[in-house]
């Protein structure tokens, strides 16, 4: 029995993985200058920054609806009416993305919605993990058993180097974006329990801090699960790109290092420039 793996767009996984294991991904909703765009379909992170630059207001972000999952469903049904399918969403702590596949899946048979309680490619990586398990031939009900315990293990963190984006969206105060960026202060938020908290705070130069922070991460290798790590970003620049890929490889050797642009909703929240090192602990 074939597994289709669906996933909302905020896995911010690149085009290339998605093709690669026929992942069928939902957009959220943006809204800009008062019109619903969908994510990666009719905007981009680019055109956030673009507009915000101009003196526009920060987007409002909404879930995949549930006739869009229902919808989706039904194309997926047509094509192979004896598959199983497999929805898994951002943390239900972030979005009503979950809340929705649940309702949507109460109609139909053998499809499975589950909540990564993660974003960005640390949701991601529970997407690969599906998509590999499927390729090995397992069925949904086991897959979504193997993903209950990747999930708690998948460590994702980023760094932020303004709080401009975070102030306009109203998750700082306006003393503390001022008393960071005089102090050159860069917070490290991590997803913890399905919910982003700020674990730390950096001081220094963006690519000086990038560099600590990879190797602060990866300082325990032996607890990291070599296969996969992603470095994922809106627009960090190639500067602190490199900083955090050699930072990586002086700490570890993992089978894959892959960068991925942040899409809209991590972009909406942070600002162009943020990034993380995602990966999964064993």
């Amino acid at each position: 029995m074939s597994v289709h793996i669906v996933a909302d767009s905020t896995c911010d996984l690149s085009q290339e993985l998605i093709a690669r294991y026929q992942i069928t991904v939902l957009p959220l909703y943006v809204r800009l200058n008062g019109e619903d765009h969908r994510d990666g379909v009719d905007i981009t992170a680019a055109d956030i920054f673009r507009w915000v630059d101009g003196g526009g207001e920060l987007p409002k972000t909404a879930a995949v609806t549930v006739a869009d999952f229902q919808r989706c469903i039904r194309e997926l049904r047509a094509q192979d009416p004896d598959g199983q399918i497999i929805i898994i969403t951002i943390s239900a702590k972030f979005s009503s993305c979950y809340q929705n596949a649940v309702i949507a899946a109460h109609e139909f048979s053998e499809v499975y919605p589950v909540d990564s309680r993660n974003l960005s490619t640390g949701f991601g990586h529970v997407v690969l993990t599906a998509c590999e398990l499927a390729e090995q031939g397992l069925g949904a009900s086991e897959i979504c058993e193997q993903l209950c315990d990747v999930i708690p293990r998948v460590d994702a963190s980023f760094i932020v180097d303004r709080l401009d984006y975070l102030y306009k969206g109203g998750r700082c105060s306006a003393v503390a974006a001022l008393g960071a960026n005089l102090l050159k202060l860069k917070p490290c938020i991590a997803v913890i329990d399905g919910e982003m908290r700020v674990t730390k705070k950096y001081r220094g130069s963006f690519v000086h801090v990038i560099d600590e922070y990879v190797r602060e991460r990866l300082a325990d290798m032996d607890s990291i699960v070599p296969h996969r790590i992603f470095i994922t970003h809106p627009a960090a620049g190639q500067e602190a790109v490199e900083a955090a890929r050699a930072a990586v490889r002086a700490c570890g050797d993992f089978e894959c290092i892959i960068e991925t642009q942040a899409g809209c909703t991590i972009s909406s929240h942070c600002g162009p420039h943020t990034l993380g090192v995602l990966f999964i602990r064993k």
